[in-house]
């Protein structure tokens, strides 16, 4: 006794989408046009009795609790969809998926139709203030375009296309296979005429036939101000050329921005390093500064810590949808600690260390011996 889970491959507790799914896996496994095994034939038509069966809800908890006997008694046709004879498959496979399309069987495209041609991609490299402010750059690549001198027909001056002898020109070619199951046609690209249903009785010498040619093109693109590392810039219609007159594709221009030695970059802001003397922190001080816009006056104010920061405003990247607006120079404050004082400066520090409350190690310990010999 056949058990009709088995031939399908799916558990006891499968869905019915679980059911559908395998079998059309195992149909186009029994295909007679693809099978060749003498079993074939008796094959399919248990498949086609296992989903016949348990794609049906009744049929199946009949068949779950009294077996294949149990629906010849509840009075269910157990012959399958193919008992009584198979006649032209695609009714067949119309009834069960819609068509012999579910099989890969179905119409192809138009090798006629219009094609949009394949987008390009470009690498650039742009210095820090190049992607800050924006530049405008000419730059050289190789794509394809139509041939002039066919204007893309692929054929030879003095000469045209012609209909293909092998389709007919249809571009397709159709076979029909007899099985056990009937007859089967087969449809198929031409080999000829690759399914365009014409040929090129003398092909274009330049383009050998192609219709298209690679050829090197130059293009100024305009990069806005604000680009940051791999920024794509899309150049519309600046891809390789279309087919059959459809349109071009475009070029994406991606953005490599070389860092800079001075400048460390988060978003729209800037970020600087700024080293002082104490005695500036101390004190505060007005301080002239490189930022993006040239030289600025930043102040320090009285009293700042180490690792705080100065903002200038305004002074960042500019915003790419709106470049009027930017971001800030942010000055993050280092204390510089000198390692080499002058005598003089040795002098005032000793005095500023004592003003605080300072004792040297030194002068604790000869303090007590003092006290001991008194």
């Amino acid at each position: 006794m056949s058990d009709y889970y088995e031939i399908l491959g799916v558990s006891k507790n499968a869905t019915k989408d679980e059911i559908k799914s395998a079998f059309r896996k195992k149909a186009r496994e029994l295909h007679p046009d693809v099978n060749k095994a003498p079993d074939a034939e008796e094959r399919f038509k248990e498949l086609g009795k296992a989903y016949d069966t348990l794609s049906d809800d009744n049929k199946r908890a009949t068949y779950d609790q009294y077996g294949e006997d149990g629906l010849k008694n509840a009075g269910f046709d157990t012959g399958g969809p193919f008992a009584g004879g198979f006649g032209d498959l695609n009714d067949i496979f119309e009834s069960f998926f819609g068509g012999l399309g579910g099989f890969g069987f179905g119409a192809r495209p138009d090798p006629n139709a219009p094609q949009r041609g394949d987008d390009l991609r470009y690498d650039i490299k742009l210095s820090f203030e190049e992607a800050v402010f924006g530049v405008n750059k000419t730059i050289e690549f190789n794509h394809l375009e139509l041939c002039h001198e066919c204007n893309g027909t692929g054929a030879a001056k003095g000469s045209a296309r012609k209909t293909c002898t092998k389709c007919g020109g249809s571009g397709q070619i159709k076979t029909v296979t007899r099985t056990p199951l009937g007859n089967f046609a087969q449809i198929t690209t031409c080999p000829l005429c690759h399914g365009a249903g014409t040929v090129i009785e003398k092909p274009c010498p330049k383009c050998q036939g192609q219709g298209v040619v690679n050829a090197d093109k130059k293009v100024e693109i305009k990069i806005p101000a604000g680009v940051d590392n791999m920024s794509k810039i899309r150049v519309s219609g600046e891809g390789d050329c279309g087919i059959n007159s459809g349109p071009s594709g475009d070029l994406f221009v991606v953005v490599f921005v070389e860092p800079s030695k001075y400048y460390k970059r988060d978003g729209i802001n800037v970020f600087t390093e700024l080293e002082i003397s104490p005695a500036q922190a101390v004190l505060g001080d007005v301080i002239t500064i490189k930022t993006l816009d040239g030289e600025q006056q930043v102040t320090i104010p009285a009293g700042i810590q180490y690792g705080e920061f100065v903002k200038i405003k305004g002074a960042g990247v500019p915003i790419i949808s709106r470049p009027s607006q930017r971001g800030d120079h942010i000055v993050i404050v280092k204390i510089a600690i000198p390692t080499k004082l002058t005598d003089e400066e040795k002098q005032l520090y000793d005095k500023l260390y004592r003003l605080n409350g300072g004792q040297k190690p030194q002068d604790s310990i000869m303090s007590k011996v003092k006290g001991v010999f008194k």
